[in-house]
């Protein structure tokens, strides 16, 4: 294994450092350090963070290898500075059996370019009728912790009950996606002044709202962990600011879309700005915002949902809802948050990795410390060009966008994935 010496490099902010990698951990942190057998890279300028864990990544395998498989979506989170995905279970096959998480961990295993957790499904084939095969899933070679049938809503109060007694017995976590569905039938985007001029069926934010309060307070009864999918709305961070207060076992996360782009981007009819939940109003971005800042929201999570052009590339009814995100959610903190360095690695890499219980990640920079970290220059700019990404699929809305910030560098584990902003293999 190779020994790599990270030069004047600023730790979460801190002030310039050298950083030693060998045998796969942090062997010495200090200025003015040598090593004449290990690679050394130049880290003036730039800083170096956890690796980034995401919460909330599709990617595709199996059944639709077409839009991503787990080898180009880890390449792509790698590349975006992450470490460690969960990847989220509206595969087809469902991820609803321990043989088919076992199948997308044993894919992450092979690409080595990432840690791939699996999240189970809540319900067979995400039906939402009857539970999955949770407690196999949690024995399994993947150690299930997190479920969830994104894409759809456990809509039945009764059986969202019946999911978090189960896994409150292995300390799981159900990750809902809050949508009330007779609320939002044929809906095409958010609800609202915008929608209303465009003539296009809204998507309401109390359709979201109304199924976090609920959710909370059946958490509440039981006592168990909830997890709240890609909150969208000034009104669900209330919800959760007062649940949170009472002491909810809740965590909940925001895109990086929902955090810079409003409705009104639906106004040219481009579907690539077409996502579930929807865009929504200016005055839900500052919630949002502020909410992350202040920790009722408590980590930034890409929901990357690549689509094949198929799927996109059509009238904006017939398009498939979904946006990118790993290759550019830092940037996205970086313009949104600014240069909070701890607070973009609390959000992006520590609390993550801590809901998910991924041992080894999210932690700070520090002798005897796994080496999975990532360094990004802040001061560069890059534009996003849609064919130079590393998915397999191009719905990003932030083609021809400049952005601040460029990942360097991407160790996992003290072997380099990413180096000079570039894919190791």
């Amino acid at each position: 294994m190779t020994a790599y010496l990270i030069t004047s490099v600023s730790v979460v902010g801190a002030a310039p450092t050298d950083l030693l990698i060998r045998d796969g951990v942090i062997a010495e942190v200090g200025p003015g350090l040598t090593a004449p057998d290990a690679t050394v890279v130049d880290g003036t300028g730039l800083v170096a963070l956890p690796g980034l864990v995401d919460l909330h990544t599709h990617l595709r395998e199996p059944g639709r290898e077409d839009a991503e498989t787990v080898e180009s979506g880890s390449r792509a989170a790698a590349l975006g500075g992450y470490t460690a995905v969960c990847a989220m279970a509206n595969t087809s096959p469902v991820a609803d059996t321990a043989g088919v998480v076992e199948q997308v961990w044993r894919l992450g295993r092979e690409a080595s370019l990432v840690d791939v957790q699996p999240i189970g499904a809540v319900t067979v084939g995400l039906a939402g009728e009857r539970l999955a095969e949770l407690g196999a899933m949690a024995d399994s070679a993947a150690r299930v912790r997190i479920f969830s049938d994104d894409g759809h809503c456990v809509a039945d109060p009764k059986l969202m009950r019946r999911a978090l007694e189960y896994v409150k017995a292995f300390d799981g976590i159900i990750a809902q996606h809050a949508e009330e569905p007779r609320l939002t039938e044929g809906a095409q985007m958010h609800e609202g002044e915008v929608s209303t001029r465009l003539g296009l069926i809204g998507w309401p934010a109390v359709a979201e709202e109304a199924i976090i309060a609920r959710d909370v307070l059946l958490a509440e009864h039981v006592g168990s962990r909830l997890h709240v999918c890609h909150v969208s709305t000034a009104g669900s961070v209330e919800v959760l600011r007062q649940a949170k207060a009472r002491g909810v076992r809740v965590t909940a996360e925001v895109t990086p879309h929902h955090l810079l782009l409003t409705d009104e981007r639906a106004e040219t009819y481009d579907p690539v700005f077409k996502v579930n939940p929807p865009l929504r109003t200016a005055s839900d971005v500052t919630a949002l915002r502020a909410a992350l800042a202040d920790g009722v929201i408590d980590v930034i999570a890409t929901d990357h949902a690549p689509h094949a052009v198929e799927d996109k590339e059509c009238e904006w009814a017939y398009a498939r809802p979904g946006m990118l995100g790993l290759e550019t959610a830092l940037s996205i903190a970086l313009d949104v948050l600014g240069p909070e360095w701890d607070l973009i690695a609390e959000r992006m890499s520590r609390t993550p990795a801590r809901i998910a219980g991924l041992t080894g990640h999210g932690v700070d920079p520090a002798p005897g410390v796994p080496a999975n970290l990532t360094l990004i220059d802040p001061a560069a700019r890059r534009t996003i060009e849609p064919a130079e990404l590393a998915s397999r699929s191009r719905n990003t809305p932030y083609a021809r966008m400049t952005l601040p910030g460029r990942i360097v560098a991407t160790f996992l584990r003290g072997e380099p994935t990413v180096l000079d902003g570039k894919a190791v293999k």
